[in-house]
Formats: structure tokens, sequence, C-alpha cells
């Protein structure tokens, strides 16, 4: 009598070979990832040999022999054809010398006389500059006039009173500021009517744009050799400056 009976899974596969078994292992390999990230080897270069710190060589003076301090080198001389740079306080080289709004303007005073400055950057917190006050602002007339006005003692006038806000300030892009001369300068704060003009960065429709520079009308009659002048007459400068620089 025949087996009907239909043949079972393990009844139709045949005998296991050691190829086959290769076959099984391969595949489960193959899929075994499947669903979930591959262990793939990271190759990383290999680093640089490290170079050691060599000490360098020090010497002391010969007998009798002495050291003497550097004498500090003279404020660059320019000319008008000089690089505008040359006569720019560039902000990323020296610190920025500022003052608070509250702040009086005897306190600016002293902060200016202590820094050996004439103007002072106006800030609020974060380095928002909401001004600029000047020697001019502090020594001339407008304390006393405020005082007046206000009906308050000299010494309680503040530099938020007499400074010049940050929105009246004229300000030149340093891209072209790199390309300008020193009698570039002269030109553009003779059209103004200031003593100072902002040098700025950053692209001109942001809101905040960082204050890269300033330009000090005294600063340059310095550099271009001019006498140091006892009054504070901006008329006067500006006449010196473009008779020296034959503006």
């Amino acid at each position: 009598m025949s087996n009907d009976r239909p043949a079972s899974r393990s009844d139709a596969m045949p005998p296991s070979s050691p190829e086959s078994g290769r076959t099984d292992r391969l595949v489960e390999r193959m899929f075994s990832g499947f669903g979930r990230s591959a262990d793939i080897p990271v190759v990383r270069p290999p680093r640089p040999p490290e170079r050691a710190y060599a000490p360098l060589h020090q010497s002391r003076a010969v007998s009798g022999g002495t050291y003497r301090l550097q004498v500090q080198q003279r404020v660059l001389r320019v000319q008008a054809e000089s690089p505008a740079t040359d006569v720019m306080t560039d902000l990323s080289r020296a610190a920025a010398v500022t003052t608070r709004p509250h702040a009086t303007v005897n306190e600016a005073r002293h902060t200016m006389v202590a820094q050996g400055v004439r103007a002072l950057f106006v800030v609020e917190s974060e380095n928002v500059v909401v001004g600029v006050i000047t020697s001019t602002d502090v020594l001339g007339e407008r304390p006393i006039l405020v005082a007046q006005q206000r009906s308050i003692r000299h010494d309680e006038v503040l530099v938020r009173h007499v400074m010049t806000p940050a929105e009246a300030l004229e300000a030149m892009d340093l891209d072209e500021v790199l390309r300008a001369r020193v009698g570039d300068i002269v030109a553009s704060l003779r059209l103004s009517g200031r003593q100072h003009a902002l040098v700025v960065e950053g692209e001109a429709a942001s809101p905040t744009r960082i204050v890269r520079g300033i330009f000090s009308l005294t600063q340059i009659a310095r550099q271009l050799g001019l006498p140091a002048q006892t009054s504070h007459d901006v008329a006067r400068t500006f006449a010196d400056i473009e008779a020296a620089i034959g503006g």
C-alpha cells in the first residue's frame, strides 16, 4: 500500500552539505543588518607626528654689559596720500575706551585724562554704542548750558546730556576705508562738520553693525606733524590740516 502522505518540509529538503551550510550563513549575514546600521569600520587618517617643543637659546649679558629699554616709537607720520587706515584707531588692535550714559561729565573727563584720549564711546549693556562724547563736549560750553537749562549743578550733568547720539554719528564702511587716503578722510570730516567718524563693517542691511574703528581729527593733525592746540577750535584744526595736505 502506497503512502499518500505529502512530504514534509524536512522530507523535501536534501541532506545538508558543507556548501549549503556556507550558503545559509552567507544569506544570514547579508540580511542580518536589515533594519539597523551596519558596523562600517571608520578609517581615520594617520596623525602627523607631533613636533616636540624645543627651548630657545638663552644668554646672559657679557661682563660689564647692560640692558636698555626700547624707546617708544613716535606716532606714524603720514601724508595726504597715505592709506586712511594709517590714521584709524583700529578696535581689533586697540581696546575701545568707554563710559556709560549715566556717568557724569566730570567722570568722563577723568577717564579721558587717565587713558590719554579725547573721545569715549558711550555704551550700554552688551557693548551697544549709544553715542560718543568728546573732550570738546566735556570742556566746552555745552555742560554749562545744560546745567542752566535743567537747573542743576555742573557736576550733576551727565554724559547722555551732552554726547552725540549714535543715530547722529557719521559712519564709513570699512571696505571703502581700505581703499581711501588720509586726504579723503579729512574731506569727509569737513563735509559732515564733525571731529570724529565711525568705521563700521558688516552687511549694510543688518540692524546691528560692528564698529571696527574711529577717525579723530585731532589724531590726524598729530600724525601730520601739526603742533597740538591749547584750545578746542575745530575750524582752526581743519584749516591747519588742509593747509598741511594742500587741500
